[in-house]
């Protein structure tokens, strides 16, 4: 019903501030500058796989701006290249990975294909990480799964950014959760969201597009809510003088402590549990010592509770009644969770994927400096 649809999830940029380059050549570019910096081919593809999936989905925030984060923690020491990834506890339908400061995306993808082959095996599977690092969007694992039939669901822990409910200070990571159902005919059914009201990556596209801090994001020392200029808001995060607001914002009224409450239970899961940090014990990738975040890889063998084609029939016949519910005034349309997203990708894969020119200036920078020698060429 998309097919002769372009859509993209995110506002739009104001022409003159972005280029688009094709999702191919920007994969392969990507590849190439960590290769250079002596990334395994197979670790780097799956690295670039994972960045590129993000732009392709509007999700610019966890895209190729993140290279700059990633190249940073190899060259301080934080992030081991040749990292040695391995089982370290094996007890049926779970698992334990030591991930050897790795980077988290070759990390996760390993421990998602571990907790696959598991639940086939065992119905339902759960494997934790430990030692590892940012990973991206959890979407992406958990999407994993669902090419192979799975419900797939994912969780991490991150770098402390976000407040406790009733609270101010960074004491919590913005811990994203991501569900991925199947269905007969794509798109899947995908919830990926972080416990906070934002992610600080969408803090850091507001800062390269000049777009103000709306109010209710952040928060101050003193309790204050910060907002406007959206590169003070961003330095006051990043210096540790102000925090994000959890899932529901400041207080209770509005759900406040249920955002931070998810985001304390994941922590628990992925980062106590597993043997990785916690809370505010969680580094940074560019900080001054490794990171340690914890994941967590959970997948749900369909036919362990019953046929798969009974299950769509049943998800297809729900689908259809949230569709035909009667629509918002003022909204667009009723979306399924990662339907915009989906709609976006294939907008993306057909015009290429808009990059900001500081992005792709930026880009640029890493790779010369990497010596990688693939070039990226921008859609006229």
């Amino acid at each position: 019903m998309y097919s002769n649809e372009y859509y993209e999830r995110e506002p739009p940029i104001p022409p003159e501030d972005y280029v688009r380059v094709n999702h191919i050549e920007l994969k392969d570019f990507v590849t190439d500058i960590f290769i250079a910096l002596g990334v395994p081919k197979e670790d780097a593809n799956i690295v670039a796989d994972a960045l590129v999936t993000a732009d392709l989905f509007g999700i610019s925030s966890h895209g190729v701006q993140r290279v700059k984060r990633y190249v940073g923690g190899i060259k301080v020491g934080n992030v081991n290249v040749k990292a040695n990834v391995k089982v370290v506890r094996d007890h049926g339908a779970t698992a334990l990975i030591d991930g050897d400061n790795g980077l988290g995306q070759p990390i996760g993808v390993r421990a998602m294909e571990l907790a696959i082959e598991k639940a086939k095996k065992y119905g339902v599977s759960l494997v934790l990480v430990k030692n590892s690092n940012h990973f991206g969007i959890a979407g992406y694992y958990s999407l994993k799964a669902v090419e192979k039939g799975f419900i797939g669901i994912t969780i991490t822990n991150s770098e402390n950014l976000m407040a406790y409910v009733n609270t101010v200070g960074r004491t919590l990571g913005t811990n994203p959760i991501a569900i991925a159902i199947p269905r007969p005919n794509p798109p899947p059914i995908l919830f990926d969201a972080a416990t906070a009201v934002v992610p600080v990556g969408k803090i850091e596209m507001y800062s390269r597009l000049g777009k103000k801090i709306p109010p209710g994001w952040v928060i101050d020392p003193e309790g204050n809510i910060l907002h406007g200029d959206p590169k003070k808001v961003l330095k006051a995060i990043k210096e540790g003088d102000a925090a994000i607001l959890p899932l529901g914002g400041l207080g209770e009224e509005f759900g406040g402590h249920k955002g931070s409450g998810l985001a304390f239970i994941i922590d628990i899961i992925s980062g106590v549990l597993s043997g990785a940090a916690w809370g505010v014990h969680v580094g940074y990738t560019i900080g001054t010592k490794p990171a340690n975040v914890g994941h967590a890889f959970a997948t749900i063998d369909i036919e362990a509770f019953m046929s798969k084609d009974e299950f769509f029939e049943r998800i297809e016949t729900y689908v259809k009644e949230i569709k035909s519910l009667k629509k918002h005034p003022k909204a667009d349309r009723i979306w399924l969770p990662g339907e915009k997203a989906w709609l976006t990708m294939q907008t993306r894969l057909k015009i290429g994927i808009p990059l900001h020119k500081s992005v792709y200036k930026e880009l640029m920078n890493i790779a010369k400096e990497a010596g990688a020698k693939k070039e990226l060429r921008i859609i006229k």
